[in-house]
């Protein structure tokens, strides 16, 4: 049970953390490249710069956080405004590059400049949070039952990534099969358009001596 229970604990998550600095009123975007049918789950938190202390205050009041997510297609897949700190989630309903644009709600404006935001973003994809639920478990089998649960999970995401994958290779073989096809064809054809030219002035030139009687 107790080795199990570590096995568990130790599985890795497909998720991505860092935070970024932007301008009260400046828009930044990242882009992720999702599996279809795949849950996404982004959690942030706004920290405001405070001009007496130097450092970035750990709360950012009055503010909140705007987020947009949008296909290649500009297909809108979440728009919704939140508060300093907050989670959000949309659902990719085909394969592809997505992209997860923030910008505060502040409504200073542009000409008397903007205070410094940072922004931390923890993006985890095809993930469920289960702390919850095992945080109310009554026993370690129930505990166990809740990691296991969380592990098939990302092994099923994981597959879903290498299916993903696979395909893009495939498609990115196809295209340059038909690519160096086209090359091929169009040297052939460019060959032969010069050895075509080649025979006609030959033969252009040789009709000319003999008129004019030169051989």
């Amino acid at each position: 049970m107790q080795t199990l229970t570590l096995l568990l604990c130790s599985s890795f998550s497909l998720s991505a953390a860092f935070y970024f600095h932007i301008g009260e009123r400046e828009e930044k975007c990242v882009i992720e490249d999702i599996p279809s049918d795949t849950v996404i789950t982004g959690t942030f938190k706004i920290q405001q710069w405070d001009i007496g202390r130097h450092d970035f205050l750990e709360s950012a009041p009055g503010l909140g956080m705007f987020v947009k997510v949008t296909t290649y297609s500009d297909e809108v897949l979440l728009s919704k405004l939140y508060g300093p700190q907050g989670t959000f989630y949309f659902t990719s309903d085909s394969p592809g590059e997505h992209i997860i644009c923030l910008r505060s709600n502040s409504t200073r404006p542009m000409s008397f400049g903007g205070r410094k935001l940072r922004i931390h973003l923890d993006i985890r994809i095809g993930e469920h949070d289960l702390d919850a639920a095992i945080a109310q478990a009554k026993d370690k089998v129930n505990e166990v039952a809740f990691k296991l649960e969380h592990l098939i999970e990302q092994i099923e995401q994981i597959v879903k990534e290498q299916n993903y994958q696979r395909d893009r290779e495939e498609n990115f073989r196809m295209t340059s099969e038909d690519t160096n096809s086209s090359v091929l064809w169009w040297a052939v054809a460019q060959t032969l358009i010069f050895t075509s030219v080649g025979i006609f002035q030959m033969k252009y030139l040789k009709d000319f001596f003999v008129a004019k009687k030169l051989v």
